[in-house]
């Protein structure tokens, strides 16, 4: 982000209009006080000083932060959202507004600025709203949708639920819907209190569901359930699903002997068997083809598994079979074009197999550089980078959500001026979104300008697309690890996108989103003083790290890259078990059969990314097929 308010003080020519000089600098010094201000409760002096700052990008930011403690101010409110709706603080308003009016039962104001949204809070105090007013049918009945959810629902909506409990509306089977679906969802707390609300038969039921729930093979005891009951088929369901976590074969063994016994309803039943077969599908059985097969209704992931479970197989017509299921777009996508070649090439129809390889080789994509590859030609990189003038790029940075963007920046505000980069271009045309990407580029904004060229649907900017940034660092640490920097520029790219404060939700971070616990044991073995977790936001300790963690992996499979970017998602300990146990299996199939959508997505990408890298350094030497030996037997 330093780069960015770095270009953004050299690049002023982009804004038209006001000059940043001496005034504008007077304007964040009295926003910064202003906002003291507010936090010190002082209102006379805050409005005062504010007054001064109407024309100032973030004065809009100013007033929200100061009505967002001061919602008693009709007048002051309604003004704003009347001058400022456009902004993203019209939106935060109005929820904090309409539940400060709920809260104190000014229904009339409160139904008058209401509008609809998928807030449950807010649905909760609208069915209030109009409960009051008389419409109490249509007030339960949103009350009633709302309350069948297996999450945690909102405090707001406690008033709801007292008036739906003391309603005709509230009956068993709603009680019962909410403690299953709580179950399902893994809510025991949510079941827990449901529970409460059932009669004391039905508690019994529940309590017998709860118990399965925490241990699943209690249904192995055929004596354990009535099988009278009629909770008893779904608790019968549950006690499968949950048994197929741990033990999939035991699950599977029980469902087919026990699953006539009880009344399952129809769409527990085929979920069930949905989830069964899929499992063996992840799990590498041996029977997941022909479970699969079984299944009278299908969707997209059940076709797709099937030809996975037939590449497991590899029984090449078993392959063919599968992929006619698949719908006809999804035929025509270079990755099941593959697929279809590699089919008809093993079944014996080589001049069919040859024309789809041609014909795949044309997508830049992991599967076209496969499929080109196999009929030895060149790789197709279509790069058509953009071009946008420099009246674009200034009319853009001129308008007014930009413009307060920029000065979040230069106030050090990292995360909301990329809350605020989000809502200012969903307001934009694809063709304008163009223009923005190129805009967060040149100001040295490069995950930004990556996921915001996504968004305008523009894949042909090679040079924007794959940035290479860091690169001393990368081909330095490539070479102390004797790695193709190609690959840890693909390892970034699909980590980070090139973000060195990039955090994920499970805490790794950086570049190559290392997490502490690695970062500290690659210290000790580096024979390095530990610093702290922050040191991983450091790009020169980070890329460190990673290529020699990527090194070691690599070593500990064999060499074998695609196993090793592999084992760097999903972890080494994961890698292994998927792992072939008898036969060598070819590294296509291995990584379109592994269990992860999301690791076998990242495999792809990384070596994707590494042959566009390749390219984009001018250099040649990699293939895909070269990374793609044999996976060998555990």
């Amino acid at each position: 982000m330093k780069y960015l308010r770095g270009e953004l003080l050299l690049c002023l020519f982009l804004f038209s209009g006001t000059v940043l000089g001496n005034t504008l600098s007077q304007q964040r010094n009295d926003f910064l006080q202003a906002e003291k201000l507010i936090a010190q409760g002082q209102t006379g002096a805050f409005l005062e000083l504010s007054a001064s700052l109407i024309d100032y990008p973030l004065y809009p930011y100013l007033r929200y932060l100061w009505l967002k403690d001061n919602l008693h101010d009709t007048d002051k409110i309604l003004d704003f959202l009347s001058s400022y709706q456009e902004t993203r603080y019209a939106g935060s308003l109005t929820f904090k507004w309409l539940d400060y009016l709920a809260k104190n039962e000014r229904w009339n104001e409160f139904l008058q600025h209401y509008k609809p949204t998928e807030n449950s809070a807010l649905e909760c105090q609208y069915s209030l709203a109009i409960y009051n007013k008389g419409d109490k049918q249509q007030a339960l009945n949103t009350a009633k949708r709302l309350w069948v959810s297996g999450d945690s629902l909102p405090q707001a909506c406690d008033p709801l639920w007292s008036i739906l409990m003391n309603s005709p509306d509230f009956t068993p089977e709603l009680i019962w819907r909410r403690f299953e679906l709580a179950l399902n969802k893994d809510n025991v707390s949510v079941a827990e209190y449901v529970r409460r609300l059932m009669s004391k038969t039905d508690q019994n039921v529940a309590d017998l569901w709860l118990q399965v729930h925490q241990k699943p093979s209690l249904i192995e005891d055929s004596h354990f359930l009535n099988k009278h009951n009629e909770q008893s088929g779904r608790i019968f369901a549950h006690g499968v699903d949950r048994l197929a976590k741990s033990d999939l074969s035991q699950a599977v063994r029980l469902w087919d002997t026990g699953k006539r016994a009880f009344w399952i309803d129809n769409q527990v039943f085929m979920q069930l068997e949905r989830r069964l077969a899929l499992g063996m599908a992840y799990r590498r059985d041996t029977g997941a083809y022909y479970r699969l097969s079984q299944l009278p209704v299908v969707d997209s992931e059940v076709n797709e598994w099937k030809v996975r479970a037939a590449l497991l197989e590899q029984n090449w017509q078993h392959v063919s079979e599968a992929l006619k299921a698949l719908t006809t777009e999804e035929q025509q996508t270079s990755k099941w074009q593959y697929w279809q070649a590699r089919a008809l090439e093993k079944t014996g129809s080589f001049v069919q197999a040859q024309a789809l390889y041609n014909k795949a080789a044309e997508d830049r994509s992991f599967y076209g550089f496969l499929a080109a590859d196999n009929v030895h030609k060149p790789y197709r990189f279509a790069n058509k980078p953009i071009f946008s003038e420099e009246s674009e790029l200034k009319s853009l940075a001129d308008e007014t959500d930009f413009k307060v963007i920029r000065e979040l920046n230069l106030l050090n505000r990292d995360a909301e001026a990329k809350r605020q980069w989000w809502y200012a271009v969903n307001k934009l045309s694809k063709e304008r979104r163009i223009v923005a990407a190129k805009l967060a580029q040149r100001w040295h904004w490069d995950q930004i300008a990556i996921v915001t060229l996504v968004k305008a649907d523009y894949w042909d900017d090679l040079a924007l697309r794959f940035p290479v940034n860091y690169s001393d660092q990368i081909h330095n640490n490539a070479s102390r690890n004797n790695l193709d920097p190609s690959i840890v520029f693909g390892l970034i790219r699909q980590e980070s996108i090139f973000n060195k404060d990039a955090e994920s939700a499970v805490g790794a971070r950086g570049l190559m989103q290392i997490m502490p616990k690695t970062g500290m044991q690659i210290a000790r073995e580096l024979k390095e003083q530990w610093r702290s977790d922050q040191s991983l936001f450091d790009s020169d300790v980070n890329i460190r790290y990673g290529a020699y963690y990527y090194k070691k992996l690599l070593n500990r499979f064999q060499g074998h890259f695609a196993l090793a970017i592999a084992a760097y998602n999903a972890g080494p300990g994961r890698v292994a078990r998927w792992l072939p146990s008898v036969n060598a299996m070819p590294a296509d199939i291995w990584i379109e059969t592994i269990p992860f959508k999301e690791t076998r997505k990242y495999v792809a990408a990384v070596l994707y990314h590494s042959i566009i890298y390749q390219e984009i350094m001018q250099k040649e030497g990699l293939k895909i097929k070269e990374l793609m030996l044999d996976v060998l037997p555990g």
